[in-house]
């Protein structure tokens, strides 16, 4: 699958997730709206024949605009004289039971000639005795020109939201639908960069092998040629060719089998008392006579005091072998390295730094996996399998350390060792 096919796959899935999220909350808030206006039109109703009832036992006339709704969950009756409180609250209960408004709620009592609430209370439909009112006190004191009582749902938006018992479980199913579809576009990605990095190290194990057996070839089709028994040294050469050739294609299958199958709980360490400045210094004698015939340099700075750790001297030595190697392959044509030790929080740091072509963000999380190496199209000019950094990750984590990458394209890269000291 190309490129541009998987853009298009997950551009269309995300466009379809979007839409159908979009849809979603779009019917779960219009639901939640008409819940809730039938709500507020039934307490209104019941509210208002409470406030009818109370003036046929008054005798009073008739009030102008009898409920008001002045809050999402706080509902004001007027009536021209203050009311008794069971008889209100009798009411009250006979009312939004009628009405199937079995909610809790709290109601209070303004008198307008005291200026101060007569009473106030919370009812509980399953609790026949009334509670002490606590949140309509902060409200009922609105109109002070006028008697009337407030009427308070302090858990209306449960409610409304426990009516909405199918919309909530389309919400749940489509939550996990776009888990899935997520799940499922980040599968294709990881699938898309495994094939890309399969790819990669194909070619690059082509270009690898392909050079050893043409020469090889090459060698055999002279050793057939007639005269060859009667010149010895040509002979002895061609030999020594397809020799030296056979053991290079050798190693390198050996070094691909051998890494391919690493894994942390399967390394078997021998731990010793090591000193990495002296595995450095060794290092640094190999690498400067290749680095120097380049006009390259080297440059070593060893300022931790305490340079010992406890691990396998030879995978420790292979480790710093890896990053100097990388670290001259990706520096260009001049390579400049600098190697350094610090202790830092009671660890060893040891850090390999080149100014060559540098890893982009992108990439740089993935430079660790097996086989994984940073595309470079056709081109082969760097020769590997991309098996060395994580031959490095393995081996760090089996000595219970760590490493990682500081990096800047076009600017270079540190490469960094953090052991535990012995």
């Amino acid at each position: 699958m190309s490129r541009k096919t998987i853009f298009i796959v997950i551009l269309l899935a995300i466009v379809s997730l979007g839409l159908i999220v979009a849809g979603q909350v779009y019917w779960v808030r219009k639901a939640y709206s008409i819940q809730e206006q039938q709500f507020n039109d039934r307490v209104v109703m019941a509210l208002t024949r409470v406030v009818g009832e109370i003036l046929i036992m008054n005798k009073d006339s008739a009030v102008t605009e009898p409920v008001l709704q002045k809050q999402a969950n706080f509902f004001v009756a007027n009536i021209n004289e203050t009311p008794e409180p069971y008889l209100l609250e009798t009411l009250l209960r006979e009312e939004f039971e009628r009405s199937n408004l079995t909610e809790d709620f709290e109601y209070g009592i303004y008198d307008c000639f005291t200026d101060s609430i007569v009473f106030g209370g919370k009812v509980d439909f399953g609790n026949p005795v009334t509670g002490r009112a606590e949140k309509i006190q902060e409200l009922i004191n609105l109109d002070p020109d006028g008697h009337y009582f407030g009427v308070l749902f302090p858990n209306k938006t449960a409610l409304i939201l426990r009516q909405l018992d199918f919309w909530m479980y389309s919400s749940i199913i489509i939550f996990f639908i776009v888990l899935f579809f997520s799940y499922t576009i980040l599968l294709l990605l990881r699938q898309k960069r495994l094939s890309e990095v399969k790819t990669d190290f194909i070619n690059n194990m082509t270009h690898e092998l392909k050079t050893p057996i043409s020469t090889i070839a090459l060698s055999t089709e002279a050793l057939s040629a007639p005269d060859i028994g009667q010149q010895p040294d040509r002979f002895n050469q061609y030999v020594h060719i397809i020799r030296n050739e056979n053991e290079r294609l050798r190693s390198q299958v050996e070094k691909v089998l051998q890494i391919a199958s690493l894994s942390p709980g399967r390394v078997k360490l021998k731990m010793e008392l090591v000193d990495l400045h002296t595995i450095i210094r060794k290092a640094e004698g190999t690498f400067r006579v290749k680095i120097e015939e380049i006009d390259g340099a080297i440059t070593v700075a060893l300022e931790a005091e305490n340079s010992a750790i406890l691990g396998d001297q030879l995978h420790v030595t292979n480790m710093v072998y890896n990053l100097l190697d990388n670290a001259v392959k990706y520096s260009g044509e001049h390579p400049n390295v600098t190697v350094r030790t610090s202790n830092q929080k009671g660890r060893l740091w040891v850090s390999i730094t080149d100014h060559g072509i540098g890893i982009s963000k992108a990439h740089q999380k993935m430079i660790f996996d097996k086989f994984y190496r940073v595309p470079t199209g056709n081109r082969h000019d760097v020769k590997g399998f991309g098996l060395g950094l994580f031959y490095v990750k393995t081996m760090m984590r089996a000595h219970g350390g760590r490493v990682f990458v500081e990096s800047t394209p076009g600017k270079g890269s540190t490469f960094t060792l953090e052991f535990n000291t012995a």
